[in-house]
């Protein structure tokens, strides 16, 4: 036999860009459940989707950056909390994304990886039962950063043959990376070599990495921005706020209590919990824009 041959069972064995890893069907759909699916050829670029709970119709999504420094974490991260439960059981339709990760990928492939799950998604919108005019795209540290550039910078989602219409707002949870410079500057001495490593030495490509410096119009129409009670996260998100809003994007922008990592991880690990102050922040804002 040919050595051709020989591969094609494991050639088609191995999962195809933007292919479903299981197929998703009405009998196979168990809400709350994650379903695993690949919007890339890259061991890492797969995502979960939950679908809505006892919702008619097509659901609103929240799309979920993980965080991790650029360079750790992946998309259970959002798993550790109760905010897939509580999302899901809301009737909204949830995502986890993972992306490649520094120091084998750049933070300029990250956001291209989540313009694409982006495009995957809304390409996939009928089958999973979203609606695609209803989208939410939410990060926490690094991922709120990665949302935020991709929020800020039309070349990631025009590459992805998408518009910043095809996210109807963006939520950020407790980035301290949107000025690049700015941190690199005068943030946390204990982050400067996580900073130098995902975006090097060359202030020109720090500014392109910044959504700060992208927040020139136009951008998402609406954004909410946290932050907790931690000195580079508080100006960076103020910072940012105040750039968004010249350019004409509707930005809340709110404080919660929590000092330092420890606030920094509650965050994401408590959000969706009832007790959790963010929670009524983001259930309010979330409701609003996709009602």
């Amino acid at each position: 036999m040919r050595p051709a041959l020989l591969l094609l069972p494991l050639l088609l064995a191995m999962p195809v860009a933007g292919a479903l890893l299981e197929p998703l069907t009405a009998a196979t759909v168990q809400p709350g459940v994650a379903h695993e699916y690949a919007y890339g050829a890259d061991p890492l670029q797969q995502l979960d989707f939950y679908p809505a709970k006892g919702r008619a119709g097509p659901a609103p999504l929240i799309v979920f950056i993980h965080g991790g420094g650029w360079k750790r974490g992946d998309k259970d991260n959002a798993t550790g909390a109760s905010k897939i439960e509580h999302f899901t059981g809301k009737g909204y339709a949830f995502v986890s994304v993972d992306y490649r990760l520094v120091p084998g990928a750049r933070v300029e492939d990250q956001a291209a990886d989540v313009a694409s799950a982006l495009a995957w998604v809304v390409g996939q919108a009928r089958q999973l039962g979203i609606d695609p005019a209803r989208i939410v795209l939410m990060g926490h540290s690094a991922g709120a950063h990665l949302a935020a550039l991709v929020s800020t910078d039309p070349q990631w989602l025009r590459a992805a043959g998408l518009g910043f219409d095809a996210i109807r707002g963006t939520v950020l949870l407790d980035g301290a990376a949107y000025d690049v410079p700015a941190q690199l500057s005068d943030g946390p001495r204990v982050m400067q070599g996580t900073y130098r490593q995902a975006f090097g030495g060359d202030p020109a490509r720090q500014k392109a990495l910044s959504p700060y410096w992208q927040a020139a119009a136009p951008n998402v129409g609406a954004f909410l921005v946290l932050h907790v009670d931690r000195e580079d996260g508080t100006r960076q998100s103020e910072a940012l706020a105040a750039a968004l809003r010249k350019a004409g994007s509707r930005v809340e922008l709110d404080a919660l209590e929590g000092r330092g990592l420890m606030g920094h991880m509650a965050i994401n690990r408590q959000l969706g919990e009832t007790s959790y102050p963010g929670t009524a922040i983001v259930d309010r804002w979330v409701d609003a824009l996709l009602r």
